[in-house]
């Protein structure tokens, strides 16, 4: 029997795979979770074979649930449902080692395949978000990818210059940099811009 934890925020969703996948012979769901934070806690307790997984949820995201998991070097196979077909969602999802990356809109019976795949060794990765990661590659070095975030978070031009020890005409000249890669006119457009594609 392959045991299963769904975690999506959309309890409609969530309880309509969690039936879907139930109607299957050799496949258990044993948990649901609402956000990233509850799925990390099920996980562990309830040690399941495979995890699928929203990106977008509170607390914690699925990516984010996905990179803790390879930390703890969880036996868990993280599965990534979603409707986003984000180029940086997906450099992101594979370097975490997800084992599956669909898209929601596809048949059960495609999920349930897929999830037989992935039991016995294999990648499952939807044609249309492989075709999406070649269409628009991430434009952002890390530096610059973490300076976003960090004004994302609210923090000024001189608190992020004594966070990541720059002068604080360094960190302009990156925001610059990174406005003139995303045609943005400010940092908050750029942050829509960056969050937009999932390159941050």
């Amino acid at each position: 029997m392959i045991r299963i934890v769904i975690a999506e925020d959309q309890r409609m969703l969530r309880g309509a795979l969690g039936a879907l996948l139930d109607l299957e012979d050799d496949i258990e769901v044993v948990g649901q979770a609402a956000n990233g934070e509850e799925a990390l806690k099920l996980i562990q307790s309830m040690q399941p074979d495979i995890c699928l997984m929203d990106i977008e949820m509170p607390l914690k995201s699925g990516l984010d649930v996905a990179e803790e998991l390879r930390k703890q070097q969880s036996p868990c196979r993280v599965m990534i449902l979603t409707t986003f077909a984000r180029p940086g969602y997906f450099e992101r999802a594979m370097k975490a080692g997800i084992h599956g990356y669909l898209l929601k809109d596809g048949p059960s019976e495609d999920l349930a395949a897929s999830i037989r795949n992935v039991m016995k060794g294999k990648r499952e990765i939807s044609p249309d978000l492989m075709f999406g990661m070649w269409q628009e590659e991430n434009p952002l070095t890390d530096r610059e990818k973490e300076l976003l975030v960090l004004a994302r978070e609210g923090k000024t031009t001189n608190e992020i210059a004594n966070m990541l020890y720059l002068s604080s005409g360094t960190v302009r000249n990156y925001m610059s940099e990174i406005l003139n890669k995303l045609g943005a006119r400010n940092r908050i457009e750029a942050i829509a811009a960056a969050e937009e594609k999932g390159w941050i």
